[in-house]
């Protein structure tokens, strides 16, 4: 047992744990008197878990007893006890009050690595009892992540980031005095691969380039090794900022390498094997094609691509005649053959001799070439009328030893000739692809294109085809006024398909009449701009209907739909005429009567406080007049009001989404029929410079139970709350909850962006965008890349600063990058150009200059519906 530590009651004391052997983490705890009775940490007592020592800011007479230190591996799960250490009170007076005394206190300055959870202690004696705060000498906030533990003994620091670097300050206070402790969080990375190297075969006296790179802090160094053996720069071998290049490969460089980053705070390894191969020529891996077939005037490209190691010379020949360079022939770089502006004379066929130091090898393709594809007689546009039968002509001359194939658009969808086969036909020889159109509708006007394809071309014409018919329907026809001989009728004009409306007639009927009647108006002739008239000389006490008729120079159309209109004068049969409206509750007996007496009275109203909400009454109403009750009509069913819901919304949760969006969820009400029909939720929403009473408001339909709120501001705080609404009003709002937007994305755009191009693959390469303080932290980047004639973009994602595209090279490629982060998408890069002549063997860096060429709008519609037909 040690020596008793003696203290007066009030006083501040520190017992020891003493040394332990450091067999990894260790953490430490006390026990008082006797196991299993610890001690229980609070505002007076703390125990460090970076000393071990038990601190006792004011002792009590209730301390009084032996302390014992425990101390356990978390490698070997071991305990170790210390000696006992008796506390005992001094009899010579209490202590009196003192400022605090900070006793426990973290390093003025204390390096954390990227990731790691930082804990700093601070803990203080004093009499009262010191209170415990941390803040940021910056003024910046906690964000949510750190937790405050130990009674504030303790501040937690998980996932630590570059932004949680900066002065911290442990702030003791008591009534007595106050007492601060700071010290400074610094941040430091690990080297950690953006980029590693990976297996490759390179042929002998080719060049090969490796670029590994690593991120940390501070920024890694690089190192390379072969089988073990450090790299040493020399004539071939070049070493720079990671990227290792040796040029003029032979057998001997093959071999283990390895690409060491490291700083002061660690070291990371990747490791690939090169292979340096030799071989002759071979076609039977990329044979060359056995026919080309071009239209004269067109360039043509012959590939020759065997493989070789090293790259094999070609030479070509046209038959046995061998072919050099000229104003219209260019060999290419790539071993490949190049003829402009081809004619007749040019067919036959045409031999690549590729070489090298192993061995020769050759491959042929026969060129054919063609006259050109025309249109003779294209479509025109046509106006015609309704019934009528037409023929749209499409008629080429074509090369004959080409097959040619017709096919029609019809508002930019193919025709279906077996479908339409009662209106659509193709008639005329083969080199004809006339389309008749029988017995033509309304339906068949717009646009036609004839498309003409060859194995070599394809040509096109489109007409716009115009059919005119008769009006269709009026509508919404009204009687406005009645009199005893008079109507007054309105209505709105219906569709005039292609051929204005000149006059309208009024038909009526009555319960007498045959069928309907041409009716007598005033005016006479109702022209084709005008919507309402009055029809004369009607029969009193008969019920009529009306519906009108419109009439073009094609001829007369369809009729409207009868008029509408409450009980008309002649069924009132007499004066005094009124409504009776029974009610009574689904399920009884009992009918409930009221009396209207106006006639022109659309609706009743019934009130009584009694009635529930949403209820089911069965109604029916009834006529009278002075000489009696009439008929009712049918029950309907129909619902009392409905009441706004009384409860709020529960499970409200916000998640950020973005640096502009955030999704509000909740779970839905619970809902009875009784209470009628939900109709959704509304969620408000303002963020903490705004006041609760002017936030924005959203609507989520139906049983929707998520939202997704846009257009906010970036690394805000924005607050929400849910409630439920219906036809009769809200219900009250959920508790509020909170989420923070992200930071938004770096502002700064991926830098020289370096492309190059060997056969269809494209290799990108870009500067490392670093996000600032107030920026989201990068996680990856985007390539988006499509031709310039297309219109939908596709996106590669990669977590390195380069890339690697496949690309069918039959047009340009516009290609930008950005950055991705939790944020969203960065800024992207100034876009790049990489023109159709690249697929070759080409390289270059942006921004470029794009040239724009304009084609005519008809080849964009025609394109655009090959386009839809393949998709």
């Amino acid at each position: 047992m040690r020596s008793a530590v003696s203290v007066r009651e009030g006083q501040g004391v520190v017992l020891l744990c003493g040394p332990a052997p450091r067999a990894g983490e260790l953490s430490f705890a006390w026990i008082f008197n006797e196991y299993p009775s610890f001690v229980q940490e609070d505002s007076r007592r703390f125990v460090s878990q970076e000393t071990g020592h038990l601190y006792i800011a004011k002792v009590e007479p209730s301390d009084v007893g032996n302390y014992t230190c425990v101390v356990t591996s978390s490698v070997t799960n071991s305990q170790a006890l210390g000696s006992p250490t008796p506390l005992v009170l001094r009899t010579d007076g209490v202590m009196g009050e003192y400022e605090p005394k900070i006793e426990v206190q973290f390093p003025e300055t204390l390096p954390a690595a990227k990731g790691s959870t930082v804990r700093l202690e601070c803990f203080a004696l004093g009499n009262p009892v010191p209170q415990i705060n941390w803040r940021r000498t910056d003024g910046l906030p906690f964000p949510s992540k750190i937790k405050l533990r130990k009674s504030n003994g303790m501040i937690e620091i998980p996932n630590f980031q570059q932004e949680d670097a900066g002065l911290y300050e442990c702030i003791t206070e008591n009534s007595r005095g106050k007492n601060i402790a700071r010290g400074r969080l610094t941040y430091y990375a690990k080297p950690h691969w953006i980029q590693t190297i990976k297996d490759v075969e390179v042929a002998v006296e080719d060049t090969l380039y490796w670029d590994c790179r690593a991120s940390g802090k501070p920024k890694p160094s690089y190192r390379w090794l072969k089988n073990g053996d450090q790299l040493s720069v020399e004539g071939r071998i070049q070493i720079e900022n990671g990227a290792l290049t040796i040029s003029n490969l032979n057998l001997t460089d093959s071999g283990r390498y390895q690409c060491i980053a490291e700083n002061k705070h660690g070291v990371i390894y990747s490791s690939a094997e090169l292979r340096v191969v030799a071989s002759a020529p071979d076609f039977s891996k990329n044979p060359m094609k056995k026919l080309i077939q071009v239209q004269i005037g067109s360039t043509v490209d012959f590939e020759c691509k065997p493989k070789a190691s090293p790259k094999a010379k070609c030479s070509w020949k046209k038959g046995g005649e061998q072919l050099h360079e000229s104003e219209r022939i260019t060999l290419l770089k790539d071993g490949g053959l190049r003829i402009a502006n081809v004619t007749k004379v040019d067919t036959g066929t045409y031999t690549c001799l590729a070489a090298n130091q192993f061995g020769t090898a050759s491959g042929s393709t026969n060129l054919i070439v063609t006259e050109p594809t025309r249109i003779t007689l294209a479509p025109s546009n046509m106006d015609v009328t309704v019934g009528e039968s037409v023929v749209l002509p499409c008629q080429v001359q074509h090369d004959p030893i080409l097959d040619i194939t017709f096919t029609w658009y019809f508002n930019g969808t193919l025709t279906d000739f077996k479908r339409d086969a009662s209106h659509f036909e193709k008639v005329g020889g083969s080199a004809s692809g006339d389309l008749m159109i029988r017995n033509i509708q309304l339906k068949h006007s717009g646009k036609y294109v004839c498309m003409v394809k060859t194995e070599v071309d394809s040509v096109a014409s489109a007409a716009d085809l115009i059919v005119r018919g008769s009006p269709g329907p009026p509508e919404h026809v009204r009687v406005d006024e009645i009199t005893d001989t008079t109507a007054q009728i309105s209505w709105q004009e219906g569709t005039d398909n292609h051929s204005p409306v000149t006059t309208y007639t009024i038909q009526a009927r009555t319960p007498f009449s045959v069928g309907w009647q041409r009716a007598t108006t005033v005016p006479d002739v109702i022209d084709g701009k005008t919507f309402t008239t009055t029809v004369v000389d009607l029969n009193p006490w008969v019920e009529y209907e009306f519906r009108v008729v419109a009439t073009n120079k094609i001829g007369g159309g369809e009729p409207s739909l009868p008029s509408e209109k409450p009980i008309p004068e002649e069924l009132q049969n007499g004066e005094g005429f009124g409504y009776v409206v029974a009610f009574r509750p689904s399920g009884t007996t009992t009918w409930i009567q009221t009396v209207v007496t106006s006639p022109d009275t659309p609706k009743y109203v019934f009130r009584n406080e009694s009635i529930l909400p949403f209820s089911p009454y069965e109604v029916k109403v009834g006529v009278y007049n002075n000489k009696g009750e009439g008929p009712f009509s049918s029950v309907t069913t129909v619902f009392s009001a409905e009441e706004e819901p009384s409860t709020a919304p529960s499970g409200v949760a916000a998640t950020s989404l973005s640096s502009s969006a955030i999704e509000v969820s909740w779970a839905p009400i619970p809902w009875k029929m009784s209470n009628g029909r939900l109709l959704g939720y509304e969620v408000r929403y303002w963020n903490n410079g705004q006041k609760e009473e002017s936030s924005n408001r959203v609507k989520a339909a139906g049983n929707e139970t998520s939202i997704i709120i846009t257009g906010l501001r970036s690394n805000l705080a924005y607050y929400t709350a849910v409630r439920a609404y219906n036809s009769a009003g809200a219900g009250p709002f959920s508790a509020t909850v909170n989420a923070t937007t992200k930071k938004p994305p770096p502002s700064q755009p991926p830098g020289n962006v370096v492309w190059n191009v060997t056969d269809s693959r494209v290799i990108l390469s870009w500067e490392e965008v670093t996000a600032l303080g107030n920026e989201s932290e990068v996680t990856g980047y985007k390539v988006l890349y499509r031709t310039s004639s297309q219109s939908s973009v596709n996106v590669l994602s990669t977590e390195q600063t380069t890339a690697e595209l496949w690309l069918q090279f039959n047009d340009d490629y516009i290609i930008e990058v950005r950055a991705t982060t939790e944020g969203g998408d960065g800024t992207s890069s100034e876009q790049i150009l990489i023109p159709r002549l690249a697929s070759m063997d080409a390289r270059g860096s942006g921004p470029s200059v794009l040239n724009i060429f304009s084609v005519s709008s008809f080849l964009a519609t025609v394109f655009s519906l090959t386009l839809n037909s393949v998709l």
